[in-house]
């Protein structure tokens, strides 16, 4: 595909915009693909629905927003029944399962996995719950390189939380090789 247009949805605060512009740094900076970021909440800066979009393209982007993602990942309700309504026939929805209940079913591959519950659990606070979401969607939706988001990632962290931000990542491959059906330590 030439032009993949990517949202990433939750509440204010939750951290999808840093990993919006994580994003577009790796397919940029680290691929030499053509990317592009742009973000918006809601009058709350924290709590509000918020997502960040990243269109990633071989060729020159020309329309810089997201018309109808091929890819969403939601991790409230709230951002899921904002922001999905205009995803493409076939798309590729990625849920936090303990937040997002309903979908409502519809023509897009479903992969529901408790992102900010499993950082909590295993990191004791949901810091990195934004890193180990988008290591999870790239592991899912092969937008860039493991190693270039990686890079990404660790250039864009305050120094000193290198390794607890390495453990979220590990956290969200995990989970996306549960959800891929490719088990723990099955490799994706």
């Amino acid at each position: 595909m030439s032009r993949y247009e990517i949202r990433l949805s939750g509440s204010g605060g939750q951290g999808m915009i840093t990993a919006g512009i994580i994003l577009a740094n790796a397919a940029s900076i680290y691929e030499g693909k053509n990317a592009v970021q742009s973000q918006s909440y809601g009058p709350e800066a924290r709590g509000g629905a918020s997502k960040a979009e990243v269109i990633i393209s071989d060729e020159e982007i020309n329309f810089p927003k997201v018309t109808s993602p091929d890819f969403l990942v939601a991790l409230t309700q709230e951002a899921y029944d904002k922001y999905s309504k205009d995803i493409k026939p076939g798309s590729t929805v990625v849920v936090d399962g303990a937040f997002v209940k309903n979908t409502g079913g519809g023509d897009f591959r479903l992969y529901s996995m408790p992102v900010t519950g499993t950082v909590l659990e295993r990191l004791g606070k949901q810091l990195g719950a934004n890193i180990a979401t988008i290591a999870a969607a790239n592991a899912i939706g092969g937008f860039v390189s493991e190693e270039a988001l990686l890079k990404s990632v660790l250039s864009m962290i305050p120094k000193g939380t290198e390794d607890f931000n390495r453990k979220a990542y590990g956290i969200g491959l995990e989970l996306a090789a549960e959800a891929l059906g490719r088990g723990p330590g099955k490799g994706l």
